[in-house]
């Protein structure tokens, strides 16, 4: 398992890291003509508005610099963004009226995992162009033609980040022997549990709680006891924002101490050090791109971030200028919005992108596997695995509460 793991990896950075830069210091005309109109939804109200809010500030940053650099096709910009309060109902809902009502020339990704999950076949359906996080393998395996993960947020390959930590980063003789693995039943936490688990028992690491639970989560307490109470060396949570920080607190609150803190996605939020202080140290989170990462546009973004909001990138932020470079760069690469001709333009050339240099994608409209691995080091965000884009040692086992 081990040796399969990095050899895939290891087959990727290269290409991340050798291929050619698109320029980027080519000055642009000002934008004429009629607005290209982009359009969707995301949920700026409700569980996941944390997480949609970055989302718009990097969708929004994206437009802002293509207007200043000459448009898209030569043309300005404009997003409509609709808020769908986190309903995939109201998701699928407000991406048909973006399309048969306002006649957008392009859509943009959603979030959350669930949302994508029912957008994939609506994008299918009309055949529009959809980049964005995706979430899961099942979605990308029906067949679909015009969806693309770029950089995917694929639950099912959360894996590596625990799995390469552990493999590249502790002694054996180290190793955790034991691991509770917490799922939020949603789309996200059912695709990454499995994996987990088996990357988890493949390594010797006893599963000793492997539970899921559902959202709103009201108490984590009982359920972080029986992972104190059997004396799991990690605890990995598979969940979103508030459960994640609820279940640290319940943690800090029952004295339990992990060697190992591993979240799939809240600890990598600027909120999460907000809300926790100190008790916000020293937690792995999986990634699929960071602010440091040694890539095209970057600079761009960590640029914008800093103007905007006085801070390094956030994640979503990133995320977000990704799904529209990505786009953009098929759009100009094909000269057309003609869907169909973008489509074909994704799925036949190399792409430099934020989290990867002469990217691919596949008949599922994916990249070859990968991940990154951060801890929160300082109140920072550091990138930890793979070695080769580290910005900080690992430290391990996880200090105590107050240490």
């Amino acid at each position: 398992m081990k040796k399969g793991l990095i050899m895939v990896f290891v087959i990727f950075l290269p290409v991340l890291l050798v291929s050619p830069v698109f320029s980027q210091s080519m000055k642009a005309p000002v934008p004429v003509g009629n607005p290209i109109k982009i359009g969707g939804s995301l949920p700026l109200t409700g569980m996941h508005s944390e997480t949609a809010k970055w989302m718009k500030n990097g969708y929004d940053f994206w437009a802002d610099n293509v207007n200043k650099k000459g448009g898209l096709l030569g043309r300005p910009v404009k997003l409509t963004i609709y808020d769908d309060e986190g309903n995939p109902d109201g998701a699928v809902s407000y991406y048909e009226r973006a399309i048969t009502v306002d006649k957008v020339d392009l859509i943009f990704g959603g979030t959350p995992g669930g949302s994508v999950a029912v957008l994939m076949p609506l994008a299918e359906k009309y055949g529009k162009v959809f980049v964005g996080m995706g979430g899961h393998m099942k979605s990308f395996e029906q067949g679909y033609t015009y969806s693309f993960g770029s950089p995917p947020l694929m639950s099912d390959w959360i894996y590596w980040s625990l799995a390469g930590v552990i493999d590249d980063l502790i002694p054996n003789a180290e190793w955790p022997k034991s691991i509770a693995v917490f799922s939020t039943n949603t789309v996200m936490g059912l695709a990454g549990r499995g994996n987990i688990v088996k990357a988890m028992e493949e390594r010797g690491i006893k599963v000793l709680v492997d539970e899921t639970y559902n959202l709103p989560l009201a108490d984590a307490t009982p359920m972080v006891s029986k992972a104190k109470a059997r004396g799991a060396d990690v605890l990995c949570c598979l969940s979103f924002f508030d459960d994640g920080v609820m279940i640290m607190r319940a943690a800090k609150s029952i004295k339990y101490n992990p060697k190992l803190i591993f979240q799939q996605h809240a600890a990598i939020f600027p909120a999460w050090m907000k809300e926790l202080g100190e008790d916000g140290n020293y937690v792995v989170n999986s990634t699929f791109w960071h602010d440091r990462l040694p890539f095209p546009w970057n600079e761009e973004i960590n640029e914008g971030a800093k103007a905007l909001f006085g801070m390094q990138a956030p994640l979503f932020f990133g995320f977000a200028y990704s799904w529209m470079k990505t786009l953009e760069l098929a759009v100009e690469g094909a000269g057309t919005l003609d869907q169909k001709k973008v489509r074909d333009y994704l799925r036949s050339n190399k792409f430099d992108l934020p989290y990867g240099k002469g990217i691919t994608f596949d008949s599922k409209g994916l990249p070859p596997p990968f991940s990154f691995s951060t801890q929160t080091v300082k109140g920072n965000v550091e990138l930890i695995w793979p070695k080769a884009v580290s910005t900080t040692k690992f430290v391990y086992p996880r200090p105590a509460w107050g240490k």
